[in-house]
């Protein structure tokens, strides 16, 4: 008998896997009383860390080096910080017909989480576009996160859903800025270490992630919310996610066109400016949402294994675009007469 094979193009990214059973876990061993208490204090220590460890990768200089492509970035960060949370805000029409008013304020806190950088590089590396274009992008985009995701949290969402106060403000400063700060101030001396292990610190990272969902859905499971997310809603949730992603794939590339930018930007631009952080936004609801976080993160959990499938298909297909073979060709052709390749970056 043949065996079945999945599809190379439909990635099931392996750490969402592992997420869904994270989530399954609270659902039934969730962390009650002391329990509870330890787990929340281990996932404010551990959001601290990340964003501490975040601060110590990201190259400053280097994103500040991109500063010369600004319309590309400015284009990203517009993308990213505005238009999507403008397409938020009006999914508010689809409440109750298809969204819950939690699920609702979930997906509207998506479109206010900074791009990736990890994914974003990947899939212009993949499509054959400007490499170095993409990870500055990345790189501006986490950076401004940090303080504009907090504000148009608490400015679109307020009081009915995060209950943003100036209690809340100093969290979010001393959970979130701080470690970050300290993370780049610190990055010359520790740089160096933070490298070398990136592979063990990755795990780090990955791990506390884990422990944040599963504090954050231990609460939700004991304040017995989950009824609001039946599978109608989250059917309704991903057809609705479906159509988001599509519309920014779309935007991002003809409105690049339209633009002027060149194929090689065009290609930065789509994968930065379409994509979510998960590592990023999960952190950032639990300290918005607190006991709320639970349903505050789903959606983004989902659009993020929804994004990774869909660029990868795209990125192979542009791949095979034949202005990018010509590129590839052109490039290879200069290789191996010992020219200076054309900045095509794979």
């Amino acid at each position: 008998m043949k065996r079945l094979r999945r599809p190379t193009w439909m990635p099931i990214d392996p750490y969402i896997v592992l997420l869904l059973g994270t989530v399954g876990l609270a659902a039934l061993l969730p962390a009650r009383g002391t329990a509870a208490d330890v787990t929340s204090g281990a996932s404010t220590a551990a959001i601290g860390f990340l964003f501490f460890l975040y601060g110590a990768r990201l190259s400053t200089r280097e994103a500040l080096d991109g500063l010369k492509h600004w319309r590309l970035h400015v284009t990203v960060l517009t993308c990213t910080f505005i238009v999507f949370p403008v397409f938020g805000l009006a999914a508010r029409g689809l409440v109750p017909v298809l969204l819950t008013q939690p699920l609702y304020q979930g997906l509207l806190f998506l479109t206010l989480v900074p791009s990736t950088i990890q994914s974003s590089i990947a899939f212009t590396s993949i499509a054959r576009g400007n490499v170095p274009a993409a990870i500055c992008a990345g790189s501006f985009s986490s950076l401004a996160g940090i303080v504009l995701t907090p504000l148009l949290a608490a400015g679109l969402l307020g009081g009915e859903a995060v209950g943003f106060t100036a209690d809340s403000a100093v969290k979010i400063v001393l959970q979130l800025l701080v470690p970050f700060l300290a993370g780049q101030l610190l990055r010359r001396w520790i740089g160096g270490f933070v490298t070398r292990h990136k592979k063990v610190l990755g795990l780090v990272d990955r791990g506390s992630i884990l422990l944040v969902v599963y504090t954050a859905f231990s609460e939700g499971v004991n304040q017995g919310i989950w009824h609001q997310a039946g599978p109608a809603r989250l059917a309704g949730l991903l057809g609705v996610e479906a159509v988001l992603l599509a519309v920014m794939l779309a935007l991002t590339w003809y409105g690049a066109k339209a633009l002027g930018f060149g194929r090689g930007d065009r290609i930065a631009i789509q994968f930065a400016g379409s994509k979510k952080s998960l590592a990023s936004g999960l952190p950032m609801a639990s300290v918005l949402f607190g006991a709320h976080a639970s349903l505050a993160v789903l959606p983004l959990m989902l659009f993020h294994q929804m994004q990774l499938m869909v660029c990868a298909v795209i990125a192979k297909r542009r791949a095979r675009d034949p202005e990018a073979v010509d590129a590839a060709g052109a490039s290879a052709a200069h290789a191996v007469q010992g020219q200076p390749q054309d900045g095509v970056l794979r």
